[in-house]
């Protein structure tokens, strides 16, 4: 029985609650910008699917509501996807306005990972920098090991290719994203700035993909107020990058579509994670920045140009402004429709194969 009670509540009952709040951050930010601009708003959602409770405003008549299914939320808005006569209908606001709207739930999820980062970043007892302490010691000989003897010792990192590094984490990511191939390597040594060209590292290879390992250990430095602030700022922005650089490779081609998780593979892995926070410190850490990653992933990926997304309203709304006026709603939400049946038939098939995964293994 126990163990059942751990299922539910780890692997259904803990990252549907995660997720809702992720998503419903994301509304909150659209929400937060309509309100500012005071847009004329039907409902403010939290959940999906029929009502369960709902309270209609007086003085504003917005409908609050809790919805049956506890995953997410939504926010609709007077002239949202259709012609629509009230003064303050969204539809009638200027574009900067209306771009501030729909990039706020974005804004918002990317605040909310950056957040959770400085969390995570204040409780690390220090940090590593990007100057090499020393390579891997081989077992044998006792005597250090590297692919490529250019880079030594004491060296700091500066770039990876044309990435510029600016904490571990950049460094880490570079290496295991381009490893893979010979690198070209910036780094201050002695004081001064040299371009080593096609350095190479040991490559190792999961799920078919091929991927660069640091063979180094890098030099940690003390955690100071001034670190910590360095280390959230530039934590974040790597994570955003990762997210981006990952999303490329995977609409390019470099990941396969079994490299690719839906609902389902994430709800997996946030259980597995909140489990393992329950069970060990380390695992805490983990879990923070898991919310982290998936906090910004939707953050970032609902910024991107298609139909349906955040990105795809944004696109719209810069053809209203190079032609001076907009698109007729109507089309704008045929495409709109168009490209959620397209998300929606992409879910699907993911899900399917998230599902596949856990029954075959």
């Amino acid at each position: 029985m126990g163990s059942v009670l751990s299922v539910i509540l780890f692997n259904i009952l803990i990252p549907l609650l995660i997720l809702s709040l992720l998503i419903f951050i994301h509304e909150l930010g659209h929400y937060l910008g309509a309100r500012i601009f005071k847009v004329a708003i039907k409902e403010f959602a939290v959940g999906m699917g029929p009502r369960i409770l709902s309270h209609k405003s007086k003085k504003t008549k917005i409908i609050y509501s809790i919805r049956a299914i506890p995953m997410g939320g939504a926010l609709t808005m007077h002239g949202e996807d259709e012609e629509s006569d009230i003064e303050n209908a969204v539809s009638k606001k200027p574009v900067w306005q209306r771009f501030i709207i729909i990039s706020a739930g974005s804004v918002m999820n990317i605040l909310l990972g950056f957040i959770i980062m400085s969390v995570i970043v204040s409780g690390a007892k220090g940090f590593y920098s990007n100057k090499i302490n020393r390579f891997d010691v081989d077992a044998t000989s006792n005597i250090n090991e590297h692919a490529d003897e250019r880079l030594m010792e004491s060296d700091e990192i500066l770039k990876v290719n044309n990435k510029k590094i600016n904490v571990y984490n950049d460094l880490l990511f570079a290496i295991i994203h381009d490893g893979k191939d010979p690198v070209n390597i910036t780094v201050l040594r002695n004081g001064e700035k040299i371009e080593l060209k096609n350095i190479k590292f040991p490559t190792g290879t999961e799920d078919g993909m091929i991927f660069g390992i640091v063979d180094f250990e890098t030099q940690p430095y003390p955690k100071t107020f001034s670190s910590v602030v360095h280390q959230a700022f530039f934590q974040s922005l790597s994570t955003i990058d990762m997210v981006w650089t990952t999303f490329f490779d995977m609409i390019t081609g470099r990941y396969g579509m079994e490299a690719v998780s839906g609902p389902v593979g994430v709800t997996q892995t946030i259980g597995n994670s909140a489990k393992e926070a329950v069970e060990t410190k380390e695992g805490g850490r983990g879990l923070l920045f898991l919310l982290a990653l998936i906090t910004m992933n939707l953050g970032v990926v609902n910024l991107l140009p298609l139909p349906a997304l955040d990105g795809g309203r944004i696109i719209f709304l810069i053809i209203e402004f190079i032609r001076g006026k907009p698109i007729k709603p109507e089309y704008e939400g045929y495409v709109h429709l168009a490209g959620f049946a397209l998300l929606m038939l992409f879910m699907i098939f993911i899900t399917y194969k998230d599902i596949m995964k856990l029954i075959v293994g």
